[in-house]
């Protein structure tokens, strides 16, 4: 992951409107706990008119969808809840010729309820006067714990440490 590429995701998004969350190891790092992570994970609202400006914006930096569908399908709620049922989709992943070694993965249902996760958001500058939203530390440890995933474990021992300390 390069950092210009974090800088214009998430200009492109703020210039936009889009309401969205920085969720995965991005928000890990956010909170705290350096690591490495090769990509961006975004909680979009998945509400048909901001789903389109997050797309709308991510299109002029290049980004295309890494599957051989048309980028629209994601735009439909029956079609991704197909992709759940018979693919056991949980994201949809975005590849850039201008970003390559940034891609963007948009979850195709909502983990957390969006609203009050929006609402407990936690706003980090990532340049200057570029300022992410990202996942609040509670609902990101419980991602990952939902994921499971030993990295997801190492994950939550950090950032519970990172909690503990005053």
């Amino acid at each position: 992951m390069e950092k210009r590429s974090v800088e214009a995701i998430v200009r492109a998004l703020n210039d936009a409107g889009v309401r969205y969350l920085i969720v995965g190891g991005l928000a890990v790092v956010a909170h705290g706990y350096l690591r490495f992570t090769a990509d961006v994970d975004l909680i979009v609202d998945l509400h048909e008119e901001n789903l389109r400006r997050a797309l709308a914006a991510l299109e002029p930096l290049g980004y295309r969808p890494r599957l051989p569908v048309p980028i629209e399908q994601l735009l439909d709620p029956d079609t991704r809840a197909q992709w759940i049922r018979e693919k056991g989709m949980k994201v949809f992943s975005l590849i850039s010729t201008q970003h390559q070694r940034t891609d963007v993965d948009l979850f195709v249902e909502d983990p957390l309820g969006f609203e009050r996760a929006y609402a407990d958001a936690t706003r980090v500058e990532v340049a200057p006067d570029i300022t992410g939203t990202f996942v609040a530390l509670d609902d990101l440890i419980l991602m990952k714990t939902q994921a499971g995933r030993p990295r997801d474990m190492e994950d939550i021992q950090q950032l519970q440490k990172l909690r503990r300390q005053p």
